[in-house]
């Protein structure tokens, strides 16, 4: 990829989840700074589209696939973790280390990826109060409400400074105003140059907070534009309210939370 504002490109891929094809004919390309919302039913292949890219599951066949600087079509296993190291993850369902300190998960990864102890505990610091959690440091993981776990995660997701976070549903176990702070938190790191893809079931952000939306319908990937777009008025509505034209396979699920 010449263009050094473009991180990942698709050409025709296929998917597959086990001997079944999920995505069909995948063109894709995503630029440095973007904010991407996937959106669609579950199991329709989001969650699929986010490990391809981290080479957790393989590229079936297309003309290209490459994420950052490596050829998924070629990426040898040995060759995985270091992409991986420049991708930042963000599970639903936290994934952190219950029987260590927020710190000490934290350490857990630097020291995997070939951090000396003084310079991780500097970095340690920095993502802690780059999402608001600069004294929690100290505690264990079921000590923290979920919208904190959840900021845990995402500067776990920092500290190897990505150029890319994938965030598979990041607010789907949490309230409302929980979901919100978490949004607005992955949006003030995109302002940082940081691309967010994020996969979703809340059709309300993207009112909420623009961004490009890639819909996934029959075994396929739409491309919805900006939601910053297209409103109309919502006539079921007892009071005034907007909101998007979302395609009825979309709506059918819309408040439905999930994983592929």
């Amino acid at each position: 990829m010449e263009d050094n504002n473009l991180l990942i490109k698709y050409t025709n891929v296929n998917l597959l989840q086990g001997e079944v094809i999920v995505l069909r004919d995948v063109n894709l390309e995503v630029r440095r700074g973007e904010f991407i919302y996937l959106i669609g039913k579950v199991g329709c292949g989001k969650s699929t589209l986010l490990k391809s890219f981290y080479a957790e599951v393989p590229i079936a066949s297309g003309e290209a696939a490459q994420v950052l600087e490596y050829d998924l079509k070629k990426l040898k296993r040995k060759k995985i973790p270091y992409l991986r190291r420049q991708l930042g993850i963000i599970y639903q369902d936290f994934q952190l280390l219950t029987d260590r300190t927020v710190e000490e998960n934290l350490w857990f990864v630097l020291k995997a990826t070939g951090w000396k102890r003084k310079e991780a505990n500097e970095r340690i610091k920095e993502v802690l109060k780059q999402v608001g959690m600069e004294n929690k440091g100290y505690k264990m993981p079921h000590q923290l409400s979920g919208g904190e776990q959840q900021r845990i995660v995402i500067a776990r997701a920092l500290l190897n400074k990505p150029q890319i976070i994938l965030a598979d549903e990041p607010t789907g176990h949490l309230d409302v105003e929980t979901g919100d702070e978490i949004i607005r938190l992955l949006r003030e790191i995109r302002e940082e140059g940081t691309t967010i893809i994020m996969s979703t079931h809340n059709l309300q952000l993207l009112e909420q907070y623009p961004g490009r939306i890639l819909r996934f319908v029959s075994e396929h990937i739409q491309e919805d534009g900006e939601s910053s777009a297209p409103v109309v008025q919502d006539a079921t509505a007892k009071s005034p309210k907007k909101r998007f034209v979302i395609p009825d396979a979309v709506n059918e699920e819309e408040g439905q939370e999930g994983k592929e």
